[in-house]
């Protein structure tokens, strides 16, 4: 996974997945990517981008029944495989499009999340479907590992948001929730411009503490899985673990410039992981 790449919180195939997985992991890839560009690439408004979402969730209605939209044919055509082979379970695949409608509701009418509660609301339609997908293809059911892979997820999806604040307000993407700053005083106004402030450093540095712990409470999971879905656990939480890191180092200025993960990075998030 690369916490910096174009759809954050979906591992790609990797060599560490078995390679009977991999087609599947692309196809679920190739799904949430396109969906990704339908609501948030190009100069589309809110109208158009709702209305491909509308069609692509009539196009995933059709390749659950068996059918194949030809508009995305590249897309629909390696994921009814895997729901024939692998018994996706396809709500799953609608919770992901829900997120990707709510997003472009929310910026188009500047609405803002009223709490933590909302947010992982949010999370968990957003992000969690990608964890419960992959267990699901590893055969993995029980309910305390859905809720570690929750928890792991939905800290994903918060480490984003914490990390991309420099490239989401400008767009109209409030993800720091009214509770949170309020709490903090900061206003609505100042964050949209993004005027850092030592109230602002103790919002952000609050939020990232609330995704560590949140990763935290997941990150037992990864002994609970052998083989190389462990590794690959491990990798995760550990890239998720170093992004929160470099936002808190920081001290707040994320509201101002992304900090990401570099090359050099890798072989002390690769010891941590070993470390695990």
């Amino acid at each position: 996974m690369d916490p910096a790449g174009h759809y954050e919180n979906f591992p790609v195939a990797s060599w560490l997945c078995p390679a009977r997985l991999r087609a599947p992991i692309r196809a679920i890839y190739a799904f949430a990517r396109t969906a990704d560009d339908l609501a948030d690439e190009g100069d589309a408004g809110a109208a158009q981008r709702l209305a491909a979402l509308a069609r692509y969730r009539a196009a995933l209605h059709a390749c659950a029944g068996g059918g194949i939209d030809p508009r995305w044919a590249a897309v629909f055509g390696p994921l009814r495989t895997a729901i024939g082979q692998h018994a996706l379970p396809v709500p799953l695949l609608h919770d992901l499009l829900d997120a990707f409608v709510q997003d472009v509701e929310m910026t188009r009418d500047g609405a803002t999340y009223p709490d933590r509660a909302a947010l992982l609301g949010y999370c968990r339609r957003s992000a969690n479907p990608v964890g419960r997908l992959l267990l699901h293809l590893y055969g993995v059911a029980d309910g305390a590992a859905l809720r570690q892979s929750d928890a792991i997820c939905s800290a994903l999806q918060l480490i984003n948001f914490w990390q991309d604040l420099s490239v989401d307000l400008p767009r109209g993407r409030h993800y720091p929730c009214d509770a949170d700053l309020a709490a903090h005083g900061v206003a609505r106004a100042d964050l949209a411009a993004r005027r850092r402030t030592p109230a602002s450093d103790a919002l952000v540095l609050d939020c990232a503490a609330w995704a560590r712990a949140l990763m935290l409470e997941g990150a037992p999971l990864v002994h609970r899985l052998g083989g190389r879905i462990g590794w690959e656990l491990r990798l995760v939480v550990q890239g998720g673990l170093a992004v929160l890191s470099k936002v808190q180092a920081l001290g707040g200025a994320s509201l101002c410039v992304r900090p990401r993960l570099r090359a050099r990075d890798a072989p002390a998030l690769l010891a941590r992981a070993l470390a695990m």
